[in-house]
């Protein structure tokens, strides 16, 4: 198992020590064996519980509660040539399927191309998760607005346990990205299939005076909130790493109390409200791994996991800091990750 302690470091005490949110767990619906009970009680139909089952089910994180998947889709979002020219291997899809396997993945996020290419070499080994959506990089000048690619029936006939789509909240096209992902969404319950949502904050506007709000606990916990609102059965959001997005920025409304009762500095209670606005956990937060940054990256995705866990999270969605390394290293660091979640020792606070 990893050392998890000694990648903390000086963090150690304060991720693992004892410590009191905030908010309660008791106010949480808590990941763990039962967890699809919350589903159970929902609309969603026999169809879509079994492909979340699917999800929930598979790899070394199988029935825990907790999710392990491998997204690849930078070669849009980010360029093929920042993505995949630092380890070449992965301009070949399938081994973006090998990595995911290998590791013991719950799941592989990847392209209708990418899974389409090489859908009867791994037909059924790993649940694969079609992102349907995605910001091109191509078109002068440059805007945030994530397009749809392709389709939900598309997805659907590609034998996919659910699709996954990116909303850019507080972009200049928000509105319409949300229309649009809400009825994908409604087509793939109808269909049977899971949805994911990557809930990112995007717009300049809200960088000031040094500090980038995008990230900040109150902004990311309402795009959250809103990515449950149009039935995403798994959020996506990046770990939060600020607070005061809403009253430094003079946007939205917010309760001035909120921050010294419910909003904490501590990272663990800045994803606990992350959590919360996932309908108290009645939707599962996984956070993202972020950019490779070198050395730092094993470090790096283990505090993540800690947090993610000791919040009440459902696991973590990591890309680049796996697949722009060797294979062999790519699957060390997700299971890495992984062992976090086994600890039966790292607990919810």
């Amino acid at each position: 198992m990893t050392n998890i302690e000694k990648l903390l470091g000086t963090e150690a005490e304060t991720l693992l020590g004892d410590f009191t949110p905030k908010i309660s767990k008791e106010s949480l619906i808590l990941p763990g064996e039962n967890f699809m009970q919350s589903f159970e009680q929902s609309d969603r139909s026999e169809k879509v519980i079994q492909n979340l089952k699917k999800l929930y089910g598979h790899g070394r994180l199988a029935n825990t509660g907790y999710l392990s998947i491998l997204p690849v889709d930078q070669g849009i979002e980010h360029s093929a040539n920042a993505s995949f020219t630092k380890n070449p291997l992965y301009f070949d899809p399938a081994n973006i399927f090998r990595l995911a396997i290998e590791a013991g993945c719950s799941a592989v996020a990847t392209t209708f191309g990418a899974a389409g290419i090489v859908q009867r070499m791994f037909a059924w080994q790993i649940p694969v998760i079609i992102k349907i959506n995605h910001n091109e990089l191509m078109s002068v000048p440059q805007v945030p607005r994530q397009i749809m690619f392709g389709s939900v029936q598309e997805a659907y006939n590609m034998g996919a346990s659910a699709v996954g789509a990116t909303v850019y909240f507080g972009s200049e096209t928000s509105r319409e990205e949300l229309i649009e992902v809400a009825q994908a969404f409604e087509q793939a319950h109808s269909l049977g299939m899971a949805t994911i949502l990557w809930c990112y904050v995007r717009n300049n506007a809200f960088k000031k005076d040094g500090v980038n709000y995008e990230t900040a606990t109150d902004l990311t916990s309402q795009a959250v909130h809103l990515g449950v609102t149009i039935k995403a059965d798994i959020i996506k959001q990046k770990m939060a790493d600020c607070n005061g997005g809403f009253k430094n920025l003079g946007i939205g409304k917010e309760d001035k109390n909120a921050y010294e009762k419910h909003i904490g500095e501590h990272p663990i209670d800045m994803c606990r409200y992350q959590v919360m606005n996932c309908y108290a956990g009645r939707v599962g937060l996984i956070n993202s791994g972020g950019p490779s940054v070198g050395d730092d990256d094993l470090a790096q995705v283990v505090r993540t996991a800690v947090i993610n866990k000791r919040a009440g999270g459902h696991g973590l969605i990591v890309g680049r800091k796996a697949f722009q390394k060797p294979m062999q290293e790519g699957v060390e660091l997700i299971q890495a990750i992984q062992d976090v979640y086994l600890d039966e020792k790292i607990t919810i606070v």
